[in-house]
């Protein structure tokens, strides 16, 4: 059905689509999938939250130096070193 309405998916997305919580889902895809389901996309999407509110702590602690696990390690828990812009200085060549 979805095929016949112009959506043509790999069996990896359907799969993805089905298990309940799919990475990603284009707008596209989402519109086909409403047309052939006849119903909306609030029907198929559950708001969570929770979920926003935990990714927006855990985003604001690594970009504060934090590793993301709760230990207060002062060097990032090995997250590499720091980067800091070079103002006023050119870029290098790129390689060859």
């Amino acid at each position: 059905m979805l095929a016949d309405a112009g959506l043509e998916i790999s069996a990896g997305k359907m799969s993805s689509w089905w298990a309940g919580t799919p990475p990603t889902m284009r707008l596209e895809e989402l519109d086909v999938l409403c047309a052939v389901l006849e119903c909306t996309p609030n029907d198929l999407m559950t708001p969570e939250p929770d979920k926003v509110a935990a990714r927006r702590a855990r985003d604001a602690e690594a970009a504060n130096g934090g590793n993301g696990n709760g230990d207060d390690n002062p060097n990032g828990g090995g997250n590499g070193p720091v980067v800091s812009p070079r103002f006023g200085q050119p870029r290098s060549i790129p390689p060859l």
